[in-house]
């Protein structure tokens, strides 16, 4: 059994709504033995990993899965993996159970899917799962695997689980993180150790321990300084020891002589118990105190030793919220085992672990423990009475084994007032005051008591898991108190996903919401901008982006282009968007990580529709889009229509919900909101700069979906509209989408349009351009397509342009993806003659730099040429300084004049634009749709009787067995 593949999803996928692992693996000679069939390896198994009975699988009690390994022939391979990487996961404590197997398609070959927590110890989980299989199987059965004959199951788990331990969260950080869980708090760990960000955007706060991004510094430096800090309390009135900083040995005994023994002896500035010496009562006990402290610290505090209990009070937001009795770590005799055995039972507690990784500290016979056992003339093989009590530590700190009991009921008020004032006086947000009482039910002023020190990052696992007494929820009082009440913790985000015209949706929005103030965080195939301004350059549409604009503390709308790559590689990156759009479907990167039908590329298209809380938009002119809302839990479906007699939209407007609509006026076409039954005209799309004067139907289309987005985000419409009319496809505001250079005295579009669906689109602005503004030059294209398409993708991409244009200049781009020199070009060249075109109207040039220099050479006034371009702005550059030329100031600032020229005479041998000589169906769909609307909406949505209608609106029935 091989792993072919392994990819770790980061969030919402194709197989789950939450992180999950996936390994493609190949069985080998496997797939003829499921596990019944091999002799031994279910008790094997067992064996190992006994835990396994208590797995229910799909007979969902516990012990199905063992008669799932037993019944019959038993199951497969893969299978038995996903059980046994989940249930590796639990034993290193992680809290997972959902898991699936299925087939690829290709016989012997399965996709192995389970949830994880950590990434790190759900991969190793899974690498481990498969090396105990292989140790259990007979060698026939192992395949190409070699056998591992090092291989502990024991010390391998054993590993995994220190592994686990490690890369945890402490008990502190964790009870934060569960409370932010449960308040719906979105939190994204920013190192591997406990720095947390709750929300997102300009909304965050963070974490580092107990430490909030509002505790104030200075607060933490007076905390820090003991001795200070004993002094602002002291000098409030509230009861501390008395104390004294000293800095050699001799000082220490004279301050102590001074102050009375007993006395304390500890470092100025440690934590956590560390160097701290209680109950001295003689010089030779102080200096060798001194010793222990100033390994800590340069400088050493001795202070009154205060009798009392230890008792820990946290305050959070100037409230008391818990206190615990703390008892140093101790054993109990039981007349018949020794001090060490006591103590090795003791850390055989699992709520004990090594340091803060279990609610627990195990107890260590240290010299410390050593000294106390001295003292009361014992030793480690000493034998206690039944009941007699040998405490090992002299501070009752839990980092050094001690245990908690909650008293946070029984709290005397004064006490409770004391606390607060403590955590006042020095400016601490969450603050840990450790105070010596005999009793906490009963006023310092009555039995005395004092402040030893004030923790500005204190411990909260006493308080979340007492060892005795009520836990309690200090974590969510720090939550409360980041996010009062009315304070939400995430800022806006909007998802957009589609084959075509995502990117400009999504600049479309984004300049919306930056008219209106917003600071915008925006993902696109060009890169992060924060605020208008690029970050990062590049493909950036991914979970990794998305986090770049949701960690930006300053950002508060992020807009993200969500495409097909990222969501296949790693999920989505975030749990849910507030509005997601699916603008359309059509074929591109078919063939590609496992996608083959359009059908299967709805499906990835859909993860962020169905995962979006407040609202979905999506095409209602595209069936592929239409069944995606019965997948949806969002509040609101909005449709987008650009046919005035869509039934379903006619239906849902009528039921009062949400859609944006292309209707036809006397002045041209109209983007209307329709909203609860009321009627809004938007803009007339010919005043939109990025249609070209609405002949750029897709522009129109994708100005819908940004206006339904800003609409659903709660823009108002004065500003929608504000939005679109100042939106231009100038290469500065959306660069490689549609941008026009007409100051050459001919006109150039350059677009990065790259499958068949965008490639329609583009032919049909360039034919609607020449027939409305009677252009009579020459239509020139740079035609190209990624080498990772289909053939057959290459082919419709040739077969459509050579409907609209007189001469073809076939490119490859830069990166070839695979495909040989010339192997491009050559299945464009092939089609377009095919498809009537003359051989000497073709030239193939294999470099893109070259291929467009050579179309502008052969343009000449009134011609357009069309650039499909791959590296738009080496394009741009390309086109705006051809022939030597300086381009105008205004070519490069303003948006491009979209009223064609007068045309010149046609040229010879032409008597009528191409397109006219050979019509096709597709040019009229385009001429009718925009050639963005696929042409079997009709037959999908016509017949009311296949509408549903719920609090949400109206949306088609679902076909049976869904995609």
């Amino acid at each position: 059994m091989r792993i072919l593949d392994k990819r770790v999803y980061v969030g919402p996928n194709l197989y789950a709504n939450f992180k999950v692992i996936r390994m493609t693996l190949d069985l080998g000679p496997l797939e003829e033995a499921p596990s019944a069939t091999i002799p031994g390896f279910v008790d094997g198994l067992l064996t190992k990993v006994p835990t396994l009975h208590e797995h229910g699988c799909s007979f969902g009690e516990a012990g199905g899965f063992v008669r799932r390994l037993r019944e019959h022939e038993g199951t497969w391979m893969g299978h038995v993996m996903e059980h046994v990487a989940i249930e590796l996961q639990n034993l290193a404590g992680a809290k997972v159970t959902f898991g699936k197997t299925r087939g690829t398609g290709t016989p012997g070959q399965y996709h192995m899917v389970y949830e994880y927590e950590d990434g790190w110890v759900g991969e190793k989980a899974g690498l481990l799962a498969l090396r105990l299989l292989h140790s259990l199987m007979p060698a026939e059965l192992r395949g190409d695997a070699e056998p591992d004959l090092l291989f502990d199951f024991t010390t391998e788990l054993h590993a995994l689980i220190r592994g686990a331990e490690k890369r945890a969260f402490g008990p502190s950080t964790a009870s934060l993180v569960r409370a932010a869980e449960a308040r719906d708090i979105p939190w994204v760990r920013l190192s591997e150790g406990s720095l947390v960000q709750f929300g997102h955007g300009c909304r965050q706060r963070r974490i580092q321990a107990t430490v909030t991004s509002e505790t104030r510094h200075i607060a933490v430096e007076i905390a820090g300084d003991k001795e200070l800090t004993n002094r602002i309390l002291g000098d409030l009135g509230l009861p501390v020891p008395k104390q004294a900083q000293v800095s050699d040995v001799e000082e220490a005994i004279e301050e102590a002589v001074s102050i009375g023994f007993p006395v304390v002896v500890k470092p100025l500035d440690a934590n956590h118990g560390r160097g701290v010496s209680i109950g001295l009562t003689t010089p030779d006990q102080v200096r060798a105190a001194y010793a222990l402290a100033e390994v800590h610290s340069d400088s050493v505090l001795v202070e009154s030793f205060i009798q009392g209990f230890d008792h820990r009070m946290l305050v959070v937001n100037g409230e008391l919220v818990a206190v615990a009795k703390r008892v140093p770590g101790h054993v109990v005799g039981d007349g018949a085992h020794t001090i060490i055995e006591l103590v090795d039972r003791v850390n055989a507690d699992p709520r004990r672990g090594i340091g803060h990784e279990k609610m627990l500290t195990r107890i260590e016979l240290d010299p410390q423990a050593e000294g106390l056992m001295a003292k009361a003339g014992l030793t480690a093989q000493s034998v206690l009475a039944p009941g007699q009590r040998l405490y090992l530590r002299s501070t009752a700190n839990l980092s050094t084994g001690g245990t908690a009991i909650d008293q946070t009921d029984v709290c005397h008020a004064d006490n409770r007032e004391m606390a607060i004032r403590a955590a006042a006086a020095v400016g601490l947000d969450v603050c840990g005051v450790d105070f010596l009482t005999p009793d906490i039910a009963r006023s310092w002023k009555e039995v005395g008591g004092g402040i030893c020190e004030l923790n500005a990052a204190p411990g909260f696992r006493m308080h979340v898991a007492p060892s005795e007494g009520k836990a309690r929820d200090v974590s969510g009082k720090v939550l409360d108190m980041l996010f009062p009440a009315g304070t939400p913790p995430r800022i806006p985000i909007a998802a957009i996903t589609g084959t075509n015209g995502k990117t400009t949706t999504t600049r479309m929005l984004a300049h919306i919401h930056k008219l209106c103030g917003q600071v915008v965080g925006m993902t696109t195939t060009d890169g992060v901008y924060i605020d208008g301004r690029a970050t990062v350059s590049g493909d950036m549409t991914g979970p990794v982006a998305a986090r770049m604009v949701l960690t930006d503390p300053h950002v508060t709308v992020a807009v993200l282009e969500t495409a097909r790559g990222g969501l296949l590689r790693a999920g989505l990156g975030y749990r849910h968007p507030d509005v997601a759009c699916c603008l359309n479907v059509a074929a591109d990167h078919l063939g590609l990580g496992g996608v083959h039908t359009l059908e299967q590329l709805a499906a990835v298209k859909r993860i962020p529709i169905e995962v979006a809380r407040d609202t979905i938009v999506l095409n209602a002119d595209d069936p592929l889009c239409l069944h995606m809302a019965d997948q949806s839990v969002a509040r609101h479906i909005c449709w987008v229509t650009m046919r005035a007699d869509n039934a379903l939209v006619r239906e849902h407007v009528r039921a009062g919900g949400r859609a944006v609509a292309l209707e036809a006026g006397l002045n041209g076409q109209m983007i209307t909101v329709y909203d609860n039954g009321a009627h809004m005209p938007l803009v007339w799309t010919h005043l939109i700069p990025a249609t070209l004067e609405g002949k750029a139907l897709h522009n129109v289309q994708n100005a819908m979906f940004a206006a339904a987005m800003a609409w659903a985000m709660g823009v108002r419409l004065e500003d929608i509209r504000q939005g679109l009319r100042t939106f231009d496809t100038s290469y500065f505001q959306a660069p490689g989408r549609g941008n026009v250079y007409d100051q050459l005295g001919f006109k150039v579009i350059l677009d990065y349009g790259h499958n068949p669906a965008a490639v329609e689109a583009m032919c049909s602005l360039v034919d609607r351009l020449a027939a409305d503004n009677g252009v009579r030059g020459q239509r020139i294209v740079v035609l190209s397509a990624p080498g990772d398409r289909r053939d057959e993708d290459m082919r419709a991409i040739a077969r459509r342009a050579a409907a609209s244009f007189d001469r073809f200049v076939c490119k490859p781009d830069d990166n070839r993806r695979g495909r040989a020199e010339g192997e491009v070009t050559g299945i464009l060249a092939a089609e377009l003659e095919a498809a009537g075109v003359s051989p000497s109207a073709i030239a193939r040039i294999e470099s893109e730099v070259e291929g467009i220099d050579f179309a502008l050479k052969q343009a000449k006034p009134g011609d357009i040429v069309l650039v499909f371009g791959d590296e738009v702005s080496r394009c741009w550059k390309q086109i705006i300084y051809f022939g030597g030329r300086k381009p105008l100031e205004a070519a490069a600032t303003t948006p491009a004049t979209y009223l064609a020229e007068p045309a010149p005479p046609p040229p010879p041998g032409r008597s009528q634009p191409r397109a006219e000589q050979h019509p096709s169906a597709s040019e009229e769909r385009a001429e009718h749709r925009g050639g963005m609307v696929p042409t079997t909406a009709d037959a999908a949505i016509e017949p009311q009787s296949s509408f549903v209608r719920d609090e949400r609106g109206v949306r088609p029935v679902a076909h049976e067995g869904g995609d």
